[in-house]
């Protein structure tokens, strides 16, 4: 069934005669009477009666002219609603990235975000930085913050600024013995997943300082608990450390291995670029930037 048909036969139903139709449309009275027969055929049934005065609707006309009125009030809706998400700042999108990136990271970027764009809806996925690559890749996620990301064919990667994984401890620690000292006294707490780490490590077996004692983590939000509450030293991105327990995480010792880090912001190269995601695209790239010339502390 032809939308036009079906408009046509709604515009006699409204007008009451098929030449009032056709005038209305702007199209000749024959075309107006072939999309009825044609809709009659389809349909195989009688649609409206002619008569001297104009035609008169059938039964089945009504039913037809109810479910056209339908059609067209739902086409009207997503007309008004795809030109506000191109146009308007509304949208929803789902922004992905590690638990302890998004710590540090979102709480102030999504505060003013939504404060400035009340429309816009966003909801946020916590995952590795692979698990968050491969979502966007997905669609799943619209926008994925993501640490050392390897490019792909799909994606846009820009990056926002840098980080490095380092050694660090509790300052009360250093009151206890020198920095070597409490290297060697204490467990070194890592997170085994993260390839920085055993690049650290291995250099600090290079350098005969490797701590006899390992504790391995599931995540950097307990290797920075356990390295506060003075368990042992802890490999930990700077901006980790840092974040909520200002200068109570300290590096251990000038000189001591690092691995840098960068964060990029990943979405895909055919994503639709209404209005609204641009929005939320600007803003954490003015925040990743705003990130990269504040050093951790």
């Amino acid at each position: 069934m032809e939308l036009t048909h079906l408009r046509y036969f709604k515009t006699i139903a409204e007008h009451g005669s098929m030449t009032a139709a056709a005038k209305a449309m702007n199209v000749s009275q024959p075309t107006i009477t072939v999309a009825v027969k044609n809709l009659e055929r389809e349909l195989g049934t009688t649609l409206l009666l002619r008569n001297r005065d104009g035609v008169t609707l059938t039964e089945a006309g009504q039913e037809l002219v109810r479910h056209a009125t339908e059609v067209f009030e739902v086409l009207s809706r997503a007309e008004r609603t795809i030109h506000g998400l191109q146009n308007e700042d509304t949208g929803r999108f789902v922004v992905g990235c590690h638990e302890s990136l998004g710590a540090y990271f979102l709480p102030e970027m999504m505060a003013r975000f939504l404060d400035d764009w009340p429309q816009i809806e966003v909801s946020l996925k916590n995952a590795t930085s692979a698990s968050v690559r491969d979502a966007v890749i997905a669609r799943s996620v619209d926008f994925g913050l993501v640490v050392n990301a390897e490019s792909h064919p799909e994606l846009v990667m820009l990056e926002l600024f840098h980080d490095a994984v380092d050694v660090f401890v509790a300052a009360h620690l250093l009151e206890r013995g020198s920095p070597r000292e409490v290297l060697m006294s204490r467990p070194l707490v890592f997170v085994p997943r993260v390839g920085q780490c055993w690049t650290i490590i291995n250099r600090l077996k290079d350098q005969g300082i490797c701590p006899p004692r390992m504790l391995q983590c599931g995540d950097w939000e307990l290797t920075k608990s356990l390295a506060l509450a003075g368990v042992g030293v802890a490999l930990l991105p700077r901006r980790v450390a840092a974040y909520g327990q200002r200068g109570k995480l300290v590096p251990l010792e000038a000189g001591m291995p690092s691995v840098a880090d960068t964060i990029s912001l990943l979405f895909r190269a055919d994503m639709h670029r209404t209005r609204a995601a641009m929005r939320l695209k600007d803003a954490i790239v003015s925040h990743g930037k705003k990130l990269e010339a504040e050093a951790p502390s």
